[in-house]
């Protein structure tokens, strides 16, 4: 794990604003007590931490309420027994983001982790230290507990670098083609539950979590960007998860494991395309973005997107370009998704390799990024 103690001199912040951290928790007995007390060693410790227990059966609580004294923050424990529709990490989340946007008020800084990570000493300064330099919302990134991820197969390992692979250079190819200034390289293309934190102004814009059994994280950051929020990717907060095989929610990491062990998946993560769709996907939001930011209705990003105009240009009178760019790609028939299969992971790898190599050496002006339109 890097180190999170060094801060550069441009993220020196007023540390001043309400910190609180939520924690949905289901049957953590053996792990709740590492992650209370990473918390606890926190260099700027939270001000409250919300424990969220979803229909637990084991002593998660009695655990949480014995350090409870000794952590030096505000631990409430709610308990809650939630039907069978909701009893699920994403409504949990949902639950517990709530309760701390009320504890953290108008002003406040609102964190997530799960229940079985063990988050750094720097984790809540250097994630308030990015929402104070305008970071509307920052994610950071899950690694494995190297103890654990040792038990799983080589070959899951080695897949699952192809795939990081994959969907680095895409998000590569984001940045060279359509640049977004706020989320700089380094940077990283993670939306994980395990480590998100949130100004409670962007939080309350978009209604908090979205109450779906999983992949809550994704959809919450996807609904703020469609507002046009500042998303940061920081690369170098990275929190430490169960790399377990018998999880506790539904269709989350655990799940994905256990399936991959017994037979490869016939496709990768949905992040991932096709290198030379990836490609047009980010010119041509590249263009529509420059339409949109001088609200000019271009015939030919209609033509090139084979949408009617008339449809490009109620898009563009949109008040967020996150939300006009969503609907260009649910209009657009070139833009439909298409999933990678696993067997062409490689293939596409080093198209994707040569496609950022050349776009690396194109002079800047002549990029399709959106800097030089503004």
């Amino acid at each position: 794990m890097p180190d999170q103690t060094a801060e550069s001199p441009d993220s020196v912040h007023q540390d001043t604003r309400p910190a609180v951290v939520a924690v949905p928790a289901r049957n953590e007995a053996e792990r709740i007590g590492a992650c209370l007390t990473a918390l606890r060693d926190q260099q700027r410790r939270p001000d409250a931490v919300i424990l969220l227990l979803n229909n637990c059966t084991d002593d998660t609580e009695a655990i949480a309420r014995a350090l409870s004294p000794g952590l030096g923050f505000d631990l409430r424990i709610v308990s809650r027994d939630l039907p069978p529709g909701k009893a699920n990490a994403g409504c949990a989340r949902r639950d517990a983001m709530r309760l701390a946007a009320d504890v953290a008020g108008p002003r406040g800084a609102l964190l997530t982790t799960d229940a079985d990570a063990v988050v750094p000493p720097g984790w809540v300064r250097r994630n308030l230290a990015a929402l104070d330099r305008g970071a509307d919302v920052v994610c950071g990134r899950a690694e494995l507990d190297p103890a654990e991820a040792a038990l799983i197969p080589p070959r899951l390992h080695a897949d699952d670098a192809l795939e990081g692979r994959l969907i680095g250079l895409l998000d590569d190819l984001a940045w060279l083609l359509d640049p977004e200034p706020h989320d700089p390289p380094p940077r990283h293309a993670s939306a994980s539950g395990a480590s998100l934190a949130v100004s409670a102004a962007a939080y309350h814009r978009v209604d908090g979590i979205p109450a779906i059994q999983a992949g809550e994280d994704r959809a919450f950051v996807a609904a703020l960007w469609r507002m046009d929020a500042r998303v940061r990717h920081d690369p170098g907060i990275t929190v430490t998860v169960s790399g377990r095989i018998e999880g506790r929610a539904p269709g989350g990491m655990a799940d994905a494991i256990r399936r991959r062990m017994e037979r490869q998946d016939e496709f990768t993560d949905d992040q991932a395309e096709p290198a030379a769709a990836a490609f047009l996907r980010y010119s041509l939001r590249a263009a529509a973005r420059r339409a949109w930011t001088a609200r000019r209705l271009d015939l030919v990003l209609a033509d090139d997107l084979e949408i009617p105009a008339g449809v490009l240009a109620e898009a563009l009178h949109r008040p967020f370009f996150g939300s006009a760019w969503t609907a260009l790609e649910r209009a657009s028939p070139r833009l439909t998704r298409r999933r990678v299969r696993f067997g062409d992971l490689r293939q596409e790898v080093a198209q994707a390799e040569a496609i950022v190599r050349r776009l690396a050496a194109t002079p800047q002006p002549a990029l399709a990024g959106s800097l030089a339109a503004d």
